[in-house]
Formats: structure tokens, C-alpha cells, sequence
């Protein structure tokens, strides 16, 4: 760009301005499985989404008798590390702990 793109009658140096747009959020969600245990659960929770144990409880809950649990609400790179590190740390313990992305 030259500088007469920036310039205004004074001499000083504007920029026009420039409209950034939010990024696109994701919901991160715990899927239930017969094998991963509740404390594994709570342990992710805890760990991976920073949870406080009340909340990493009442996920958990929400995972096992409805399926799913909605864990946080992301960008959509951080909602996909989140969701590797999940995949990762489960298959390290031996458990088939699985999550879902939707956007938001």
C-alpha cells in the first residue's frame, strides 16, 4: 500500500477503518459410552474444560442419562484441541470417552 492510501490533507497517517467480525462458536459436547467410567468423566471435565467439580458433576450426569453433556462453547481451533486432547487422554486410559462439535 502507499502511503497516499493513508494520508489525509494534514499529513497524518489514518487508516480506514476496518470491521472485524466475531469468530464462528462451537459447542463442544461429552458423548455417553458403557465403558468410561464417571470419575474418568469428571477427570476430563476437571482437567481438559477447567471445570469446578459441582459443575464437572453435573456434566457427567447430564452425559450419562442424556447422552450428552455440553461441556463449553469454543472457537472453532480451541473446540478442536479440546477435542483431541479428550481423544487423546482416553485412548492413553484405555476408555472410548468420544465428543461432538456443533456450531453454534
Amino acid at each position: 500500500m502507499s502511503d497516499s492510501e493513508y494520508q489525509n490533507e494534514g499529513g497524518v497517517l489514518e487508516k480506514d477503518d476496518v470491521e472485524l467480525q466475531e469468530p464462528k462458536l462451537y459447542r463442544v459436547f461429552l458423548l455417553n459410552d458403557d465403558y468410561s467410567t464417571m470419575d474418568f468423566v469428571v477427570s476430563v471435565l476437571e482437567t481438559i474444560f477447567l471445570k469446578s467439580p459441582s459443575e464437572a458433576v453435573k456434566i457427567m450426569l447430564n452425559v450419562h442419562n442424556k447422552g450428552r453433556g455440553l461441556c463449553g462453547v469454543f472457537s472453532k481451533q480451541i473446540a478442536e484441541a479440546k477435542v483431541s486432547l479428550v481423544h487423546q487422554k482416553a485412548r492413553k486410559a484405555g476408555h472410548p470417552l468420544r465428543c461432538a462439535i456443533e456450531k453454534e
